[in-house]
C-alpha cells in the first residue's frame, strides 16, 4: 500500500510520519514501564492467595503467559513492524475485520483506564500534600499532570522514552533497596501459609488470577509505535532484556517484603506494602520517600501509555477506519490530535468513578492475547520462516506452544474472575463488531485505499468475507457463554446470590441468578445467529482476504 511508505521510502510508518532511532535499552525501559512500573498491585494478592501460593503464582505466570506472549510479540513485530502493532499484525494475517478488532480492544482499554494512573499519582501524593484532598485542586493538579505528559509526547518519542528511562531506572534502583534492606531483615517463612486458612488452591487462585495476568500485560503495546522505529528489529531485543527483569523485579520485592515484615493477611493497597519494609527498617522517612517511587510508577505507566494509546486510532485512520482527523500530524510527525484527543477523555474520566467500566476493561486485553496466538499461527503458515531474514522462535514445536498455552489461560481468566466480569465482558468484546459495521459504512476501510484490491460486498457494504468472519465470532463467542455460564454455576453458585447481592446491591450484576439466565440465553442467540451469518457468507459472501502484501515487503527489506 502505497500510503504505507514514509518520507524515507521505508515501509511501516504512517505518511507523513518521521522515523527515529532507539537502542535496545531504551525499548526495554519502555516495555517495563508499560508492564510493570515497579511491583505495585501484588499487595492484594498476598492475603486473597496466601503469600507461598503468590509466590508460586508470579513464577510460573512468568513463565506460562508472559514469557510465550513476548515471544510471540517479538516474531509478529519482527516480520510485521507497521506502525499500529497488534492492528497491522491483525490486518496482515486475518483481515480486515480483526485488525480493526484487535486494535479497538486495546485502544478502547487504554481510553478508558489510562486515568486511573492520573488518579492514583494525586491519592498516593495526598498523603504528604494535605491540599490535594480539596476536590478543586486536586482537579487542578491532575489537569496539571495530564498537560505535562501531552506536552512531552508532542515534543516526541524519542524525549517520552527518554522521560520512561529515567523513571524506570528510579523505580527499580528503589525496589532493589526493598529487596536489599528486606532480605538483610530475614524475619518470617515468605511462603507459609501456601493458601489461607479454610481456602481450596482453586478459591485461592481464582481470587489472584486476573491480578497476576494484568501485572503481565502490554507486552504488545510497544510494537504500536515500531512503525516510526529506524530499525525495528531492536523491539525483539528489548524484550530479550526486560523479560526477565520484569519477573524478578516482583519475585524478589516480594518475597523480601515477606520476609521482613511479615504479617501477610495485612498486605493490601490500603495495608502493608513495599514502603514498609523501609518504613520499618530503615525508618519512617524511607517509608515516605517510597512514596515517592509510587507516584513516579503510576507516572511512567501513564507517560508510556500515553505514546502508545494514541497511535492506536491514528493508525486506523489512515485506513479510512476511523474519523480522517485522527491522522494530522505535526512538523514533527507526531499523531498531534490523536495524542490530544487522548490527553481530553484522560481529563473527563479522571473525575468519575468508572469501576464498572474497568470490569469491562480486562477482557479486551484478554481477547488481544488469544487472536495474537492466530496471528502467529497465520503469519507461519502464510510467510515460512526459510524465507525471512529477520527474527523468529527457531523451534516450530515452541512457536506453536507460545502462540496456543495462553489461550486456554485467558480463557479461564475470564471465568474464573466473577460472573459480573464475565457477562460484562462479552458487552465490551463485541462493541468491536459494532464499531466496525458503522465505522466501515461511514469511512469505507480499506477500500478507499484500493477498491480493487480490498472489494467490498455491495449487499453488506462490508468487505468480502465478512459475514463469515462475523458468523465464526458469533458461534465462538455464543458457545463460550453457554458452557461459561454452567462453569460458574457450579464455581460461585454456593456464594455467588448472597456476594453479588451484598456487593452492588441493585441493577442486573446484583443478581447472580439473573446473569446467568442472560448470559445463557445471548448465547443460544449468538450461537444461532453465527451459524446463519456463517451459512449465508459461504453461499453469498466469499473469503478473499490474501493480506495487503507489505509483510513479505517488510522482512525482505531488513
Amino acid at each position: 500500500m502505497e500510503q504505507n511508505k514514509n518520507v524515507n521510502g521505508s515501509y511501516g510508518a504512517v505518511a507523513g510520519m518521521q522515523k527515529v532511532e532507539m537502542k535496545p535499552v531504551q525499548v526495554a525501559f519502555m516495555l517495563y514501564c508499560l508492564v510493570a512500573a515497579g511491583a505495585f498491585g501484588i499487595e492484594d494478592m498476598i492475603p486473597t492467595s496466601g503469600p507461598g501460593l503468590t509466590i508460586i503464582i508470579l513464577i510460573v505466570f512468568a513463565i506460562i503467559w508472559a514469557h510465550p506472549i513476548s515471544r510471540v510479540c517479538s516474531e509478529l513485530s519482527a516480520l510485521i513492524p507497521g506502525e499500529g502493532g497488534i492492528y497491522a499484525w491483525g490486518k496482515e494475517t486475518l483481515g480486515e475485520f480483526w485488525g480493526f478488532s484487535l486494535s479497538w480492544w486495546g485502544t478502547v482499554s487504554i481510553y478508558l483506564g489510562i486515568s486511573a494512573y492520573v488518579v492514583l499519582i494525586t491519592d498516593y501524593a495526598s498523603t504528604f500534600i494535605p491540599g490535594l484532598t480539596d476536590p478543586t485542586i486536586c482537579l487542578v493538579t491532575r489537569l496539571g499532570i495530564i498537560a505535562l505528559f501531552m506536552i512531552i509526547n508532542l515534543i516526541g518519542l524519542k524525549e517520552a522514552s527518554m522521560v520512561n528511562t529515567v523513571l524506570a531506572v528510579a523505580i527499580l534502583v528503589a525496589f532493589a533497596v526493598v529487596t536489599v534492606v528486606g532480605f538483610a531483615n530475614w524475619h518470617y517463612s515468605p511462603v507459609t501459609p501456601v493458601v489461607p486458612e479454610g481456602q481450596s488452591i482453586v478459591d485461592s487462585l481464582g481470587g489472584s488470577i486476573m491480578i497476576v495476568i494484568w501485572m503481565y500485560c502490554g507486552y504488545e503495546c510497544v510494537s504500536n509505535m515500531a512503525g516510526e522505529l529506524k530499525n525495528p528489529e531492536v523491539i525483539p531485543k528489548g524484550f530479550k532484556l526486560v523479560m526477565p527483569v520484569i519477573a524478578l523485579s516482583y519475585i524478589l520485592p516480594t518475597v523480601a517484603g515477606l520476609v521482613s515484615v511479615g504479617h501477610w493477611e495485612d498486605w493490601g493497597t490500603d495495608g502493608l506494602g513495599y514502603g514498609d519494609v523501609l518504613g520499618q527498617c530503615l525508618g519512617y522517612g524511607w517509608g515516605v520517600g517510597f512514596l515517592v517511587i509510587a507516584i513516579l510508577s503510576q507516572a511512567a505507566i501513564y507517560n508510556a501509555y500515553v505514546a502508545e494509546g494514541s497511535r492506536g486510532f491514528f493508525v486506523m485512520a489512515d485506513d479510512h477506519l476511523a474519523p480522517k482527523f485522527l491522522v494530522k500530524t505535526n512538523k514533527k510527525g507526531l499523531p498531534v490530535l490523536s495524542i490530544l484527543l487522548l490527553s481530553v477523555v484522560t481529563a473527563i474520566l479522571c473525575q468519575f468513578d468508572f469501576s464498572t467500566i474497568l470490569i469491562m476493561m480486562g477482557p479486551l486485553a484478554l481477547m488481544v492475547y488469544v487472536i495474537l496466538g492466530i496471528c502467529l499461527l497465520k503469519a507461519r503458515k502464510e510467510f515460512p520462516v526459510e524465507d525471512r531474514d529477520c527474527w523468529y522462535i527457531k523451534n516450530p514445536v515452541l512457536a506453536k506452544v507460545f502462540a496456543i498455552l495462553p489461550m486456554p489461560i485467558a480463557i479461564i481468566a475470564l471465568l474464573v474472575n466473577g460472573t459480573e466480569y464475565f457477562l460484562l465482558g462479552f458487552c465490551s468484546i463485541g462493541s468491536a463488531v459494532i464499531a466496525y459495521v458503522i465505522i466501515k459504512w461511514v469511512y469505507g476501510g480499506l477500500f478507499k485505499v484500493d477498491p480493487e484490491k480490498f472489494p467490498v460486498n455491495p449487499k453488506t457494504r462490508l468487505a468480502q468475507g465478512d459475514l463469515q468472519r462475523f458468523g465464526a465470532f458469533f458461534i465462538a463467542f455464543g458457545l463460550y457463554a453457554i458452557v461459561g455460564t454452567f462453569f460458574l454455576q457450579w464455581y460461585e453458585g454456593s456464594w455467588g446470590p448472597e456476594y453479588y447481592l451484598d456487593t452492588y446491591g441493585t441493577g442486573l450484576i446484583s443478581n447472580f441468578w439473573l446473569m446467568l439466565k442472560v448470559g445463557r440465553i445471548g448465547g443460544i442467540c449468538g450461537t444461532v445467529l453465527g451459524i446463519i451469518l456463517l451459512a449465508i457468507g459461504k453461499k453469498k459472501d466469499p473469503t478473499t482476504w490474501k493480506g495487503t502484501g507489505q509483510w513479505g515487503r517488510w522482512a525482505s527489506d531488513k
